[in-house]
């Protein structure tokens, strides 16, 4: 008995045609109408059940999100330079390094407050958890800002207006 298949397998694979997208779409138009096809039924559901003012404060935000989704979507990607999106890297590493500093000092504060009877090397063994998460958040923000410093200035040149 011969159970190999007749059928040449490495044909068959290539004879496969995939659809293709007929429209290539951006991704923020993508996000806009994703985030859309979640939002109006949600919104039509719950503002008859919610209160009169919380019903009007939902639909005004969801308007609201329909116009900035609108103006986002507009957006073009490409046109983006490395020296438009510097100001934001620097702002992203500074407050990942700020964010990870003032959860260790509230850390501290909490553990000298609230259990004044550890020592700091039982503080650290019982919280090492939150201790590591938090120097991990400001170790990748330094590094953030480090490549931000160490990239070089020439490539960034400001775009000529026209």
């Amino acid at each position: 008995m011969d159970f190999e298949s007749e059928v040449n397998v490495k044909n068959a694979a290539q004879n496969i045609k995939f659809a293709q997208p007929s429209i290539s779409r951006k991704p923020l138009e993508l996000l806009r109408d994703t985030e859309a096809l979640l939002r109006r039924p949600t919104v039509t559901t719950l503002a008859p059940i919610l209160p009169p003012k919380i019903s009007n404060n939902l639909q005004m935000a969801s308007s609201l999100a329909e116009e900035s989704l609108k103006e986002l979507a507009e957006i073009d990607l490409e046109q983006i330079s490395d020296w438009e999106l510097r100001p934001a890297r620097i702002r992203v590493g500074l407050s990942f390094v700020g964010f990870g500093a003032l959860m260790i000092v509230l850390l501290l504060l909490y553990l000298n407050s609230l259990h004044p009877e550890l020592t700091p090397v039982e503080q650290i063994g019982k919280y090492w958890y939150q201790y590591v998460w938090f120097v991990c958040l400001g170790v990748a923000g330094m590094f953030i800002l480090g490549r931000e410093a160490m990239r070089p200035t020439k490539n960034l040149q400001k775009p000529n207006k026209r």
